[in-house]
């Protein structure tokens, strides 16, 4: 009985190890299909004709989930002197995001990103454009708001400091009133800055190598156990042989 206890003890211990490590891995092949279900269905948004951008009616029905990435659309005008910039590192390097209010034909405001400005450009004067002037329609992806700043990086609008694209933030620092509870990522219109259309998508999906490290886990922890188990019954094994040898 003594021997048995600790061997009892040993399964038990290398059985729930097994479980754990193998659930884990089967956790991470659901995780991959849903990212690769998640990845096709943002591709569809991204390739797919705008629609138009939701209004007040629909501004408390927006949501990550459903809406995020879908191409949109919005006629308007550009409200310049409330512009906000925030700072933005992108393949052209670091700057800033230029997000300017839109005034909607029917009176709502939204935030538009209407693109990427290098340090030098940062004031208005310097970018050597000419900024839209009246009604204008914009195409892009609808962004949910991003509050809170970034990572150990607060967003201080008394200072004019955003590392974040928080529409109720820079709407209250603006004076704006009631926006829309997102912003649009401009398309790419022309070379002149701003530079829209250069919204990054990436998905990290290595959920598949994560489940085989699991899966390596569960079969190491089984031939551990496996391994201790032979070794522990070979001594005994042995002392059978040699008093049979005795007898012999």
């Amino acid at each position: 009985m003594r021997r048995l206890l600790p061997r009892l003890a040993l399964a038990l211990c290398a059985l729930l190890a097994f479980s754990g490590l193998f659930a884990l891995g089967t956790w991470q092949l659901e995780r991959r299909a849903w990212k690769l279900a998640l990845i096709e269905r943002i591709d569809q948004r991204v390739h797919a004709a705008p629609t138009e951008a939701p209004g007040p009616d629909q501004w408390a029905g927006v949501d990550r989930t459903r809406d995020e990435y879908r191409r949109v659309r919005a006629t308007g005008t550009f409200l310049h002197d409330r512009e906000t910039l925030v700072q933005a590192t992108t393949e052209l390097g670091s700057g800033y995001w230029v997000l300017t209010p839109l005034r909607t034909e029917g009176g709502a405001l939204l935030l538009v990103n209407r693109g990427f400005v290098s340090p030098q450009q940062r004031e208005r004067a310097a970018r050597g454009v000419q900024e839209p002037a009246g009604p204008v329609t914009v195409t892009g992806l609808l962004r949910i708001t991003e509050p809170h700043g970034a990572f150990l990086r607060q967003n201080d609008p008394d200072a004019q400091r955003w590392y974040s694209r928080d529409v109720q933030a820079i709407a209250r620092a603006r004076g704006l009133g009631e926006v829309a509870p997102y912003f649009v990522d401009a398309d790419a219109a022309a070379p002149a800055p701003p530079r829209g259309g250069m919204t990054v998508i990436v998905f990290p999906n290595n959920h598949l190598v994560y489940a085989l490290t699991w899966y390596a886990l569960a079969l190491m922890v089984a031939g551990a156990a496996w391994y201790v188990v032979r070794e522990r019954r070979r001594p005994q094994n042995d002392g059978e042989e040699a008093r049979d040898g005795a007898r012999d």
